[in-house]
Order: C-alpha cells, then structure tokens, then sequence
C-alpha cells in the first residue's frame, strides 16, 4: 500500500465507512507506517471539529439512509414508519457522538455539492496526500524550521521539520523526472550512516512534496540520491547525491 492509498482508506476510517476487509488493510499499514499517524490523526480531528460544530439533534431515523442515497447517486429507501411514542421513549439510543459524526459527514457532502463545491471538494481536502498534511503539520508547530539549498542546473530543494513533530517533508523545485527505471530516495544521514527515507517520485513541474520515512533525530542531515526503480537494493547509496541538507 501506498501513502495515497493509505490516505483514502484513512478518509473513509474517519467517515466510519471502511469495510472490514478495508479496516483491517488501513490498521495493518498503520502499525507497518508510523509516520503516517499524521494523516490518520488530522482525519480523526477533522471529523471530530466537524461534528462538534453541529448543535445536539437527533434527526429523523430515514434521514441518514437519504443522505447516503442521494451522494450515491441511488434511489433511497422509503422511510420506516416511526415507532411509537411509548417505545421510542423506552428505546435506547445508540451512541450519539457516533450517529452525529455520521450524520454531519454525509450532510456536509450534500451541501457542498448543493452550493456547486461537490463532494469532490471535500473528498480532496480528506485525501491530500501524506507529505501535504505531513507539512501542514509542521509548518503550524512552534518549533518549525527550514533548510534550503540550490539544485544543480537551477531549481530549491527545502527542508521542513519541527522537533515537536519528529518528521520531516523535503519540497523540490527544478527536479527533472527521472526515467521509469529509476526513483529518487531519500534519506536521513545520522553520522556517518546513510538511513533510507523513502522514494519519491517529481511531477512534470520538476516539483514535489516528499515525507521523509521514519524519525528525525537532531543533527540529521537530509539528502537525495538516484536509485534504482523502487529504491537501493541493499539499503545504501549506490550514487552520490544529487542534495543534500544540513538541518544543525
């Protein structure tokens, strides 16, 4: 699984909408990618604030079944008959924080496709990628800071992290694409120890956004090499790099 894929199973385990097979899939990635907490956690907070800023309601009981139906694009359901008054004050009510957060999310797809955003709109802002909300994160820590030098052939390759957040996200800009045989990989250079970050790869703009795999220790230095297709093969540099960061 990829950040992008983990990215989308972390949308929808926030929206409670994942199956189990897909449940199982997202919590498996999330013990094998510590670092992709980060996303899991802005999700978690987002679906939080969003379902705290509706006032306690309790809405009709087909009203949550039409909302899916219409961002579906399905027929819905014709509501249940409402249960008695006797039995609906004796019944007992499901969790509510549970059935608001629920309730808000699908609400908040339909109204934002109703005033012409769409639910795409949202469905992007949920699935950013990794390394945007890995940035995001650091950029608004108190102990955020920055490195940059100039690449090879003109271009910027930026270093953000923050001790509070213990990551760190390289931004380039002027990277040419590589061929399909080849990747950039990151890594963390503690001492005289190369440790692999990653790989990314650059968009047609020679620019990216890359999230650097596991923590970042103080004095690291952050650099870029040229490797094969999906990374090193034996966990070392096999060419000098093409950036390099001092982050002390």
């Amino acid at each position: 699984m990829n950040a992008n894929e983990f990215a989308e199973l972390s949308a929808g385990y926030a929206l409670g909408a994942l199956s189990p097979e897909d449940e199982r899939a997202y919590l498996d990635a999330l013990a094998a990618h510590p670092e992709w907490h980060v996303v899991a956690d802005a999700d978690a907070a987002t679906a939080v604030l969003l379902a705290e800023a509706v006032p306690e309601v309790t809405p009709p009981a087909h009203l949550r079944g039409a909302l899916l139906a219409q961002i579906s694009g399905t027929p819905a359901p014709a509501p249940s008959p409402a249960p008695a008054p006797a039995a609906a004050a004796g019944a007992t009510r499901p969790n509510r924080r549970l059935g608001r957060l629920a309730f808000v999310l699908a609400a908040c797809l339909v109204v934002l496709a109703g005033v012409g955003l769409g639910a795409v709109s949202l469905s992007n802002w949920l699935n950013r990628p990794v390394a945007v909300v890995a940035l995001e994160q650091i950029e608004g820590a108190p102990d955020a800071r920055t490195a940059s030098v100039e690449l090879e052939g003109g271009g910027v390759a930026t270093a953000h992290w923050a001790p509070s957040v213990g990551q760190a996200v390289v931004v380039t800009d002027g990277l040419s694409a590589l061929p399909t045989d080849k990747s950039f990989e990151l890594w963390f250079v503690r001492g005289d120890a190369p440790i692999s970050a990653g790989t990314f790869e650059v968009g047609a703009d020679g620019r990216a956004t890359a999230l650097l795999q596991g923590d970042m220790h103080a004095g690291d230095v952050i650099a870029v090499t040229v490797e094969p297709a999906g990374g090193s093969p034996n966990g070392l540099p096999s060419t000098d790099p093409i950036v390099v960061i001092p982050t002390a």
